[in-house]
């Protein structure tokens, strides 16, 4: 039988534009990771390594042009947004090669032996080493940030790990050419192509995950497609670590007091939040807890204002509108669900943006209305009015997890008066980043950035967002008693590389 073909599509009209590609078979994903893992050697050093992420993130820098308008083609999400997402992606490439270059990530621990201690401690000497082959699976939403050359595969690299990436349908095209770029890094280091491999289709995926050379994984999309992959990776017969970021409603908590003094300016920051890309973003606002009364009606009038003059958008496929009709349709349908602005159909290829409201309390028990507790994909938000804090804590307490989680405070409850505090600390256990006084949208690339969160947030405890998204790549090992000639440069005494380490339980620089 032969190979599949995989096209590229134009999302602005749903007609497919060129075959970049053909779905890979069983024995080219093997072929894949095998050169992939052929590769690891190659990483071995951190001078190399740190020089191919900096190449890497130039020469994409040198091909803006042409991927931008590649992945305009199949995405529709914009020259000004596209440019700005791979020069972030370009910036975290470099931000992990500062990374590497300085070492601290391999978390050094010398402890010399002594007897006096009880029981007595020998000779150890403890760092981190790299997985292995690492399978990511791009994302749909971020065709660089979250795909071939995004964080998932840059902190991967810089771990000292080889790649092999599942092309995300939405964009083959754009994926092969990224995939190209990377190689063209590696080569000039020296380094084999194979160490950033690149397979398309469905089928491939599934091979890809059960490999024997596969080490671990990172994903980012549905709930659904994540958790399949996450079962399939438990159920190896050697399980492997699944990073996860499967889908997040990101509560946002409103107090009556924010609202009395700010309606106007959270309504209008709620409308740009949710509806920035489209309403495309993981971390878009998806359920907004806001009082009833008369400083909650501002709000809702404010946010109706900003939304109605919202224009339609494209969404990433075909698929995702029809998923994003259909489950509008389906909430709008449930009894005292209100739609100021109606989201759902804007023309034969557009979304138009759009809101529901219903009471808090329908939130509160088990029933029909936990659909709006589910993160429905595209350009809406919930708006659930409560009457007391009661009901607010009531509806909290039957979330699962979430990426974020923000409070809107007024300025007193920001100075430590009021339940301030208090919320945060219900907020807490929903989500790996708690917001006071912002939006959610945006995620920092910064060293104290934590993109996950409890499940169904994530499937892990790390990070894929930040410096410390290298930590999932690797894995401590301890020698002891090992002869000094024996010990890798990293652990010897006189420190030959110069490295952040732990000496008998003192930091050293």
């Amino acid at each position: 039988m032969a190979a599949a073909p995989v096209w590229s599509v134009d999302p602005r009209t749903g007609k497919q534009r060129e075959q970049v590609a053909v779905e890979a078979t069983a024995e080219e994903v093997d072929a894949t990771v095998r050169a992939a893992h052929a590769a690891r050697g190659s990483l071995a050093d951190r001078t190399v390594r740190s020089a191919f992420l900096r190449a890497a993130a130039d020469e994409l820098e040198a091909s803006k042009d042409h991927l931008v308008e590649a992945a305009d083609a199949e995405t529709a999400l914009g020259p000004v947004r596209l440019t700005g997402e791979l020069a972030r992606t370009c910036y975290q490439l470099r931000a992990f090669a500062d990374i590497v270059d300085e070492g601290a990530f391999l978390d050094v621990v010398i402890n010399h032996p002594d007897d006096t201690a009880t029981p007595p401690i020998p000779d150890l000497r403890r760092y981190k080493v790299p997985l292995g082959v690492v399978a990511v699976y791009s994302a749909s939403n971020f065709p660089f940030a979250f795909s071939v050359a995004g964080g998932d595969t840059a902190s991967a690299l810089a771990a000292g790990c080889p790649v092999v990436v599942k092309a995300h349908p939405d964009h083959p095209g754009l994926s092969e050419l990224v995939a190209s770029v990377l190689r063209r890094a590696a080569a000039a280091h020296d380094i084999p192509e194979g160490v950033v491999g690149l397979v398309h289709g469905f089928e491939a995926g599934i091979e890809l995950i059960k490999h024997p050379l596969v080490s671990a994984a990172g994903f980012t999309g549905s709930i659904r497609g994540g958790r399949a992959l996450f079962d399939a990776a438990a159920a190896r017969p050697v399980p492997i670590p699944f990073h996860g970021e499967l889908g997040s409603l990101n509560p946002v908590v409103v107090t009556e007091a924010a609202a009395t003094e700010r309606a106007a300016e959270i309504g209008s920051g709620l409308a740009g939040s949710m509806t920035l890309g489209v309403g495309q973003f993981c971390v878009k606002p998806g359920l907004v807890l806001v009082p009833t009364g008369a400083a909650g009606d501002g709000l809702v009038k404010s946010l109706t204002d900003a939304v109605s003059d919202t224009d339609a958008g494209v969404l990433l496929d075909h698929r995702m509108r029809d998923n994003f009709i259909a489950g509008v349709t389906k909430r709008t349908e449930l009894p005292d669900v209100d739609s100021p602005v109606t989201p759902g159909a804007g023309g034969e290829h557009t979304v138009s943006p759009g809101f529901l409201t219903v009471p808090a309390d329908k939130l509160a028990q088990e029933g029909e209305y936990d659909l709006l507790l589910e993160e429905c994909f595209g350009p809406v938000t919930v708006v659930a009015r409560y009457e007391d804090d009661a009901e607010v804590k009531s509806v909290l307490s039957r979330l699962p997890g979430n990426l974020t989680a923000t409070v809107q405070l007024s300025s007193e409850e920001a100075a430590g008066e009021g339940r301030g505090a208090e919320i945060l600390q219900e907020l807490t256990p929903l989500a790996g980043r708690v917001l006071v006084n912002g939006w959610p949208t945006g995620v920092a690339v910064a060293p104290a950035q934590h993109h996950g969160g409890p499940y169904p947030a994530t499937t892990s405890t790390s990070t894929s967002v930040g410096g410390t998204a290298i930590e999932r790549w690797l894995r401590p090992v301890a020698y002891q008693n090992a002869p000094e000639a024996l010990l890798p440069p990293e652990l010897k005494d006189d420190n030959p590389l110069g490295l952040p380490r732990r000496l008998d339980g003192r930091l050293e620089r």
